[in-house]
């Protein structure tokens, strides 16, 4: 049996299309990558001869200001795809959250392997699709929502994440830091912690040692979270 059939995220992935003779085209293609807490997969500008895909821990991707400023654009997880490009270069830099792996596929090899496997093209696609929906909740999150809708859209989205994937959705783990979690949502790492503080202060989390957060009423987060 090839890697890829082995993949415990293969349900989650693009290649869940395949079938095991085909899973075999594909391992021959791929090979393991090992990052350990804040190490960088790739940079902003760099060559895009790679696409990655999440198997364990997670990933955030983000962009420079010229400035210095940061904003992350996503957070990733098992199962994610990250690394597509229509240009020679990637459009974003992308930074282990905690101790990672992904498989790692050479782009051209892959994209000649797609013209025999249309299946996962539009597979492809779909992630693309996906991505682009993603995006436009994080607008809105982004230009419309106060701090305390931010942080329970966040910890809703962490959850929703988690069940998809079949791992635990409440409890949540929270692996990211309060100044991560600021440069996506748009804050500063103050108001995070303070926000934090007084949805722990409410009674609608409760913060769990090893990095977790039980989310105590779904319903009152969920209506925080539309603004209601």
């Amino acid at each position: 049996m090839s890697s890829c059939a082995a993949c415990p995220v293969r349900d989650l992935s693009f290649c869940n299309a395949l079938s095991d003779e085909e899973l075999d085209h594909l391992n021959r293609v791929s090979s393991d990558v090992s990052l350990t807490t804040g190490q960088s997969l790739f940079d902003e500008g760099a060559p895009a001869d790679h696409v990655f895909n999440v198997t364990s821990g997670a990933m955030k991707v983000y962009k420079l200001l010229s400035d210095g400023r940061r904003q992350i654009t996503g957070f990733l997880f098992p199962g994610d795809f990250l690394g597509l490009s229509t240009r020679d270069a990637y459009a974003y830099s992308a930074e282990a959250v905690c101790s990672t792996q992904l498989c790692r596929f050479n782009r051209q090899k892959l994209e000649h392997l797609l013209r025999d496997f249309p299946k996962v093209e539009r597979r492809l696609l779909g992630i693309a699709n996906d991505e682009l929906a993603l995006a436009q909740e994080q607008m809105l999150i982004l230009g419309r929502k106060t701090a305390k809708e931010k942080i329970a859209s966040f910890l809703l989205m962490l959850s929703r994440r988690a069940k998809k994937s079949g791992s635990q959705s409440n409890p949540i783990a929270l692996p990211i830091t309060r100044t991560d979690m600021a440069d996506f949502l748009g804050l500063t790492t103050e108001t995070v912690s303070r926000t934090i503080t007084q949805l722990k202060s409410s009674g609608l989390i409760t913060l769990l040692p090893g990095n977790e957060v039980r989310l105590e009423s779904l319903e009152a987060l969920e209506d925080m979270a539309e603004g209601e």
